[in-house]
């Protein structure tokens, strides 16, 4: 008993030194090469631009809107039909047709469709009656409207108001930490978030709405409040060394994105089959929290990092 007692405390011991010398490993890579990693989002960031480029002189902007922000009819029709054509059989009647279909998430039965078009709305009632072979009322559909000229004009206020939160959100971190280059580290951080967020809404094909600014919005707050914990962490802590100092943000950082990714992830697979609104809101946060961990942990704590050893700030 005492002799297997003694193995398993030598295989332990074994065990432990195996992964301090692999943890020993990992850190002298990391000094040697962690100005290295600078080049993944930079690559990452020029793709971006490359592709928002070609995505503007295709669409005009910056983005797909949907009708909330161009102006069109969505319906949405209670009654179950087949919806498998749908598109096809209506692209040539209506402008510019998007379907989207809610269903109940225990049974995967079709509760209601939701159809949205640039057409008017008297056009888009007579062409889905003709479809579906019966008069929409109040009782089985019901209709929505937005002229352009309002929804073109409300797009351009949430721009503004995206816009006006980042800048406010840049002034507070150079109040706050009062140095250009730390300050400049945590706002390039916060852009690269929402920048590749919205390249992956692109390439994914999601036609943003109103929400889907409005989670862009959000996502200004969720880039910036893990940067200024690493940041404080390591600029004004001096009890241990750099590196414990950078160990202790991520572990705190990462607690944080982690447990709002999952109750986002959570959350996107209870309502997606009931409500597109929260769906998109949801799917664009998920992404923007993905991509904070990645700038967080890699792009600012390099930059960070360069800083502070420049400046013999160890």
């Amino acid at each position: 008993m005492e002799e297997e007692q003694n193995e398993q405390k030598h295989e332990e011991h074994h065990e432990h030194n195996e992964v301090s010398k692999q943890k020993k490993s990992f850190a002298e890579w990391y000094e040697k090469n962690y100005k290295l990693l600078l080049i993944i989002p930079l690559i990452l960031i020029l793709f971006g631009i490359i592709y928002q480029i070609n995505f503007y002189n295709q669409y005009g902007d910056i983005i797909r809107k949907d009708i909330s922000l161009t102006g069109g009819t969505s319906v949405t029709i209670y009654q179950n039909f087949d919806t498998s054509n749908l598109i096809s059989d209506l692209s040539g009647k209506l402008n510019e047709v998007d379907v989207k279909i809610i269903y109940n998430i225990i049974t995967g039965e079709n509760k209601a469709v939701i159809i949205e078009t640039k057409s008017d709305s008297e056009t888009t009632k007579k062409v889905l009656e003709e479809y579906v072979g019966y008069e929409l009322t109040d009782e089985n559909s019901s209709f929505e409207f937005s002229g352009s000229t309002l929804s073109e004009g409300f797009y351009k206020q949430l721009v503004i108001a995206i816009i006006f939160a980042f800048l406010l959100m840049a002034i507070v971190v150079f109040v706050i930490f009062r140095t250009f280059a730390p300050s400049t580290a945590v706002i390039i951080s916060a852009f690269a978030d929402i920048f590749m967020t919205l390249v992956t809404v692109n390439v994914l094909g999601m036609k943003i709405s109103s929400a889907g600014i409005v989670a862009f919005l959000m996502l200004i707050g969720y880039s910036v409040d893990t940067d200024i914990l690493l940041t404080t962490r390591m600029l004004k802590r001096k009890d241990d060394k750099l590196n414990e100092r950078i160990i202790g943000a991520i572990k705190t950082g990462l607690t944080m994105t982690l447990t709002s990714l999952f109750a986002v992830l959570a959350a996107l697979f209870i309502i997606k089959s009931f409500s597109p609104v929260l769906s998109q809101i949801f799917i664009i946060i998920s992404i923007g929290l993905t991509f904070d961990i990645f700038n967080t942990y890699v792009t600012n704590i390099s930059l960070l990092k360069w800083y502070m050893e420049k400046k013999g700030l160890k």
